[in-house]
């Protein structure tokens, strides 16, 4: 464990290889689970002044979700999530030529029309987040439909925690990752 501020940092972070290999997995995280995408309370205003730039880029699906289910919906939990289509693939996943699974906040983010690149939790994956009162702790999540992305990891020499270099330093901010790269450079702890 890795303590840095007011984070607790998984082993796992330091010690697993992933690089997101999305030609052999075609974006299945945005498909699996239980619920879409979560969502931290301040993405919720966000996600509402930007939803009329984002909605051109979604799927006829994707919009009769979002009109059928709200911008965003709140799990038997009190957590917000984006809607699915189907309870299956998140509102806001797109398919491009390939079938590849996309995300319609991101390409509107790539061409210009929003500046907000996508909800920090899909940013982070596979870092999941959990907020405890005084800090937040990050633990890798095991995923089987990342196993290509564990493989492409490996053969390029990239953790974790360096693969997420830029959502990390967006959540935390430069400071902050600087500090981590140190601490697991390391194997150590600092507050």
């Amino acid at each position: 464990m890795i303590v840095l501020q007011n984070t607790v940092i998984s082993d796992d972070v330091r010690d697993q290889f992933f690089v997101c290999n999305l030609e052999k997995c075609k974006g299945a995280c945005c498909v699996e689970g239980d619920l879409g995408a979560p969502l931290e309370e301040e993405e919720l205003k966000i996600l509402e002044e930007n939803y009329a730039h984002i909605k051109p880029y979604m799927t006829g699906a994707g919009q009769q979700a979002v009109e059928d289910q709200g911008l965003y919906i709140k799990d038997w939990e009190g957590d917000y999530s984006t809607p699915t289509i189907g309870n299956r693939e998140c509102a806001y996943a797109i398919y491009d030529a390939d079938k590849t699974l996309k995300c319609a906040i991101e390409q509107a983010y790539y061409d210009g029309k929003i500046d907000w690149k996508k909800p920090i939790s899909c940013h982070l994956y596979p870092i999941r987040i959990t907020k405890y009162d005084g800090f937040e702790a990050l633990n890798y999540d095991r995923w089987g439909i990342c196993s290509a992305a564990c493989n492409f990891g490996q053969d390029l020499g990239v953790r974790v925690y360096q693969f997420l270099k830029e959502p990390l330093i967006r959540k935390y901010g430069e400071g902050w990752y600087a500090e981590l790269e140190q601490l697991m450079e390391n194997g150590k702890s600092g507050k």
